[in-house]
């Protein structure tokens, strides 16, 4: 059976940093190629692809406004993967969701996945 959770959302800073995971059951991340990403929406706010990463050759992906600030990477043998989030801001502000399926689309931040974890929450105060 699939199933993504992710996890580490809380309320921080503005400044301050924190770490999202992703664990990916039924997945074999040493074995099969993956697309793994982080999604994040605000209220009344569409959804927006934070960061991929394709777990057959690290190739990473990131939207501009988090570019240089998060950094996303997987851990193959335990199926996780995590996103560092650095520098945050007020307008990163939204719940977090870890999505993923099989193979690279075109454009993986505008992708559609199979798979999605609950969402974990990520306020940053003012």
């Amino acid at each position: 059976e699939v199933q993504l959770q992710a996890s580490g959302g809380g309320l921080v800073q503005a400044g301050g940093s924190l770490r999202l995971s992703c664990s990916a059951s039924g997945f074999i991340f040493d074995d099969l190629d993956y697309s793994m990403c982080w999604f994040r929406q605000a209220p009344g706010k569409e959804r927006e692809g934070v960061s991929c990463i394709y777990t057959q050759d690290g190739r990473t992906y990131y939207a501009d406004s988090v570019k240089g600030r998060f950094t996303v990477w997987s851990d193959n043998p335990k199926n996780m993967v995590y996103l560092q989030m650095n520098s945050l801001k007020f307008e990163d502000t939204a719940v977090h969701y870890c999505a993923g399926d099989r193979g690279l689309q075109q454009h993986p931040l505008l992708g559609e996945y199979r798979y999605w974890s609950q969402g974990t929450q990520v306020t940053v105060s003012s």
